[in-house]
């Protein structure tokens, strides 16, 4: 099995051009076509070999990172950082894809070819290096066969590094930064530098780094905020003397220059990784027995948990005690501790513990609760049927399921006896035979029927742990030599893990598992923590199971019903909730809520007469920012206020009415930073059941006629037309000026101590600035890489414009307002030359409601109905849910259903799935059937160019299937759409 890479996705996109974009104004790269520019653009010969390299002022570059800055709405940059650029990418989306193709990206435009990736672990460089691999075939089939070599820096093998400074291929080189932070200018202490920095003989006497610093290479840091967080890692970053340095990570601790941005909440609520639900798997507080829990022993104290009463209430709270303490009076006089005394506390050093009634408890250990491996127990045997439950619904769709256990001690998954021999640890005991218990159960009959059933159950589980010289497995930090070979194997392993074919389902490994693994089809995670275990960060524990799941061939599955990773809590699902939100705001600096003065200036609105968008921009962000302060929707610390959270859900949000153009989008923007992190509760989960009688009643049925035929499409493509309304729409276009340079002399005219120094005009001008060696770019290649037309089409518009003169003028303004005319006018004869036709003998039967599986989320993604073909109708927005409510109540509306994931109609643009259809009822005889489109605009303009495309096909679908259908959308406010509804 391969992966399958997906080149299209619109936000890993929107990152590679982001970087791209910094360096608009370079020379263009020779085509294979044409010479315009020359086959050295972005290339410079030295000493050693061929380096990167850059013709932009930093006046341009800085002019472009400001536009990139508003263009994804992120703070202004004043300077450039020493050319440092931050990308912050959630976990999971694609970020070792997303620098791997920018490399490609950014050669093919402006010609660099030399990239070193910096890592921080040995487990991230076999990450990438595999990344590499596995992304080369698709990368070839993209980019015309490009050559791109690749290694691992190693420092037996210097002549890969001399090749990477001599060659004018792509180059990229891999290289931990503990390779070369060692550096030392006395020649005396050389031999403790690292290799890297030390004269090699073999290179006629040169570093190795010199070879690398002549390249002047585009460097790439992976997880910076574990590789420079040092004064000697940033040293030695420099002394790599990058032309730029571009930093990839989902939790930066220094964030210079930031040009794009996908943080968690983005992230989950744009479905790009799976949902997260919380399974809570804990012992209850009966507190019916006087339960004691020693967590920490200082000097002759030590401080306990135990459950107080205060006023009535009884509480589980920590408290100091000394030698003697009764619990009765230190637990608020509770009959249950009467006589409990502290009768020893031992601080020694590695024997912290305390004696309470004849038992010896250590840091950790507890009297009075549910047994600790009893929980474990029922954490193993509820990870398993979850696991199951999953297997059963995905099996049938190509996705084998896996399941990852952290674990903080090897020995409780895997020991050894007296002999050396390696034994079952407590936890693979308890797997075994819960595993074994559960499999019996009824509902997996189907699951195992064409299993051998007398398979080994160990081939199912296995774990991946360091080991030490003599074999033995240990527990590790996750940044040793050991752990680097078992990181190693798991990487290799990858595809083979996502096989049928691998018996292996659960995963055991150490919690230390640090930035580098993760596997797209991991759906559960269970950490079996001991008390004095080390401790993993919610926020790791899920990003090794966030990536969206892949089938038996290798393709990736965006159905966001299949892609739900569940987290086995030993915590309540308020608390994991409250301090995963916590971890991503110290991790990230995102705060949750927090409104800043730039946070709006990405906004835009659409122009009716120029169809341009409209951006709001820095200053009249700081203008509507000042505003809500002033009306006490943000606080002192830019936190949205109580205030402003009743405007949004009532809303009445007061908005200037010069930002009227932007108010919807204000309003979606405010919606998206205040919401909290949207994890569900697992507890919660239901199967929802089918409603029969709506399913077999007249009025569904009828419905279901109506909209169930699918259709083909044929395109009707004039090209001829095309050329004509692009001439004509050119020729219309406003004269592009020269780029002019504007002079200016001044004078002093007088210095005072009050008014200080006081100038005066001489005289002032302007003039064209065009130079000989001003180089024209190759414009017919330009155009065609951006509207994918053929060059005689190209050519054909440009002669018939009349308009070249101004592409002399201003050739980049002149290839950017040509490219809008073009794909504006191609959306419009694309959209007029469509034709769908009814397809008699293929549609969607009513049955396929009966083979949906579907979960529900009571009181929070579902609504109860008795109107639709289910019990529950599982919404995936607030837009969605007050469509569904008022659906459900008003006595009008007879049915309706929100359209299954299976409902697709097939467009030039992708395939299309409308959110509702129903049956509304005038007087209580005329019969209206719709089918709905809801998003977060009604405007239709407002959505992605895609979006929009898909709207407009989808008219035209239902138009060739049946006429007296009303297609409505895109709607967010369901009282105006019932309105209108109403009046038809």
């Amino acid at each position: 099995m391969k992966f399958q890479f997906q080149s299209d996705l619109a936000y890993q996109l929107q990152a590679i051009r982001s970087v791209v974009d910094i360096f608009r104004g370079q020379p263009v790269r020779q085509s294979n076509f044409t010479v315009s520019y020359g086959a050295d653009a972005g290339m410079i010969q030295t000493a050693l070999g061929i380096g990167n390299r850059l013709d932009l002022t930093k006046e341009e570059m800085i002019k472009n990172v400001n536009e990139i800055e508003i263009r994804n709405g992120l703070p202004r940059s004043e300077t450039l950082d020493g050319l440092n650029f931050t990308i912050e990418m959630e976990t999971g989306t694609g970020k070792t894809y997303v620098y791997l193709r920018t490399i490609y990206e950014l050669n093919r435009k402006y010609g660099f070819s030399k990239f070193v990736i910096v890592v921080p672990s040995l487990a991230i460089r076999e990450g990438v290096y595999k990344s590499l691999q596995i992304t080369e075939q698709h990368f070839k089939e993209l980019y015309d066969r490009q050559p791109l070599e690749y290694f691992i820096y190693d420092s037996e093998k210097l002549d890969k590094v001399r090749n990477f400074s001599t060659a004018t291929t792509i180059q990229v080189m891999i290289i931990n930064i503990d390779a070369f932070r060692k550096s030392f200018e006395n020649p005396e202490k050389q031999a403790k530098a690292n290799v890297i920095h030390r004269s090699i003989d073999k290179l006629n006497g040169y570093r190795p780094i010199e070879f690398i610093q002549q390249t002047n290479p585009i460097v790439i840091i992976d997880e910076p905020q574990s590789v420079d967080t040092t004064p000697k890692s940033k040293v030695a970053i420099n002394s790599l003397s990058p032309l730029c340095t571009l930093r990839y990570s989902a939790t930066h601790v220094d964030k210079y220059n930031m040009i794009y941005r996908l943080d968690a909440v983005d992230a989950y609520n744009e479905r790009l990784v799976k949902k997260i639900e919380v399974m809570s798997v804990r012992s209850e507080q009966s507190f019916n027995l006087p339960y004691i829990k020693l967590l920490e022993v200082k000097e002759r104290k030590a401080k306990i948990e135990l459950d107080n009463q205060t006023r009535g209430t009884v509480k589980r709270v920590a408290k100091m005690v000394k030698y003697g303490d009764d619990l009765f009076d230190v637990s608020g006089e509770r009959e249950i501790y009467r006589n409990y005394l502290i009768q020893q506390i031992d601080w020694t050093e590695g024997k912290e513990s305390i004696e309470v009634n004849g038992h010896t408890l250590r840091v950790g250990d507890s009297i009075g609760e549910i047994d600790d491996d009893t929980i474990k127990r029922y954490q193993i045997n509820q990870t398993i049927e979850e696991h199951l439950d999953k297997e059963l619904l995905l099996k049938s769709r190509g996705i084998k399921v896996l399941s990852l256990f952290f674990i903080d001690k090897v020995a409780n998954y895997r020991s050894y006896d007296k002999d050396g021999n390696r034994i079952k640890g407590k936890y693979a005991i308890m797997f075994e035979e819960e595993y074994n218990k559960l499999i019996r159960k009824s509902k997996y009959r189907n699951l195992f029927e064409d299993i051998d059933g007398d398979i080994d159950v160990s081939k199912i589980h296995n774990g991946y742990f360091a080991q030490d010289k003599k074999g033995n497995l240990k527990d590790t930090k996750g940044n040793t030599q050991a752990d680097t070979d078992v990181y190693s194997l798991i990487m290799k392993h990858k595809e083979r893990l996502l096989s049928f074919d691998e018996p292996l389902r659960f995963i055991f490994s150490h919690s230390a598992l640090r930035e580098g693994w993760d596997n797209p089809n991991v759906f559960q995670i269970c950490t079996l923590k001991d008390s004095s275990g080390t401790y993993i960060s919610r926020r790791q524990e899920i990003g090794r199971g966030l990536r969206l799941a892949v089938n038996q061939n290798g393709e990736r599955v965006p159905d966001y019903s299949v892609n739900t990773l569940t987290v086995m809590a030993n915590e309540s699902y308020e608390e994991f909730v409250d301090n995963l939100q916590t971890e991503i705001e110290e991790q990230t600096g995102v705060t949750f809520g927090k409104i800043e003065k730039h946070i709006f200036a990405k906004l835009i609105y659409l122009d009716e007469e120029t169809e341009e968008p409209i951006q709001l921009g820095y200053d009249l962000s700081k203008q509507l920012y000042d505003d809500f302060k002033s009306k006490g929707y943000i606080d002192a610390k830019d936190k949205a206020t109580s205030i402003l959270k009743e405007a949004i859900e009532k809303n009445e949000v007061d908005i200037p009415d010069e930002l009227t153009p932007w108010k919807k989008t204000i309003i979606k923007e405010l919606k998206r930073i205040t919401e909290r992190l949207p994890i569900q509760d697992g507890s919660k989960k239901k199967k929802v059941k089918l409603n029969k009688g709506v399913i077999n009643s007249q009025e569904f049925i009828d419905l279901w006629e109506k909209i169930k035929y699918k259709s083909v499409y044929s395109l009707d493509f004039d090209s001829s037309e095309l050329i004509k309304k692009s001439i004509n729409s050119i020729q219309k276009m406003k004269r592009i000026d020269k780029v002019r340079i504007i002079s200016r002399k001044d004078a002093i005219a007088t210095i005072n101590r009050i008014t200080g120094v006081q100038g005066v005009t001489l005289s002032e001008g302007m003039e064209d600035f065009v130079t000989i060696q001003h180089t024209l770019p190759d414009l017919i290649t330009e155009l065609q890489n951006r509207t994918n037309l053929t060059r005689r089409t190209i050519v054909q518009i440009l002669t018939g414009s009349n308009r070249l003169d101004d592409f002399k003028n201003n050739p980049q303004k002149f290839i950017e307002e040509i490219t809008k005319i073009i794909q504006r006018e191609m959306k419009f004869i694309l959209q007029d030359g469509i034709k769908y036709d009814k397809m008699d003998n293929d549609y969607y039967p009513i049955e396929l409601f009966q083979k949906e599986d579907l979960l529900a989320y009571i009181n929070n993604n579902a609504v109860e109905s008795s109107k639709s073909p289910y019990d529950h109708v599982i919404y995936d927005s607030e837009i969605e849910e007050s469509f569904a409510k008022r659906f459900e109540h008003d006595e009008n509306v007879k049915v309706f259903v929100k359209l299954p994931s299976w409902f697709k109609i097939d467009t030039p643009v992708g395939s299309y799935n409308p959110d509702w259809a129903g049956v509304y009822t005038r007087n209580g005889v005329d019969k209206l059937y719709f089918v709905l489109e809801t998003k977060g605009t009604d405007i239709e303009e407002y959505l992605r160019p895609e979006e929009q495309a898909k709207i407009s096909f989808a008219r035209k679908h239902f138009d060739a299937i049946n006429s007296d259908l009303l297609f409505a959308g895109p709607e967010n406010d369901v009282n105006d759409f019932l309105l209108r509804v109403s009046g038809r």
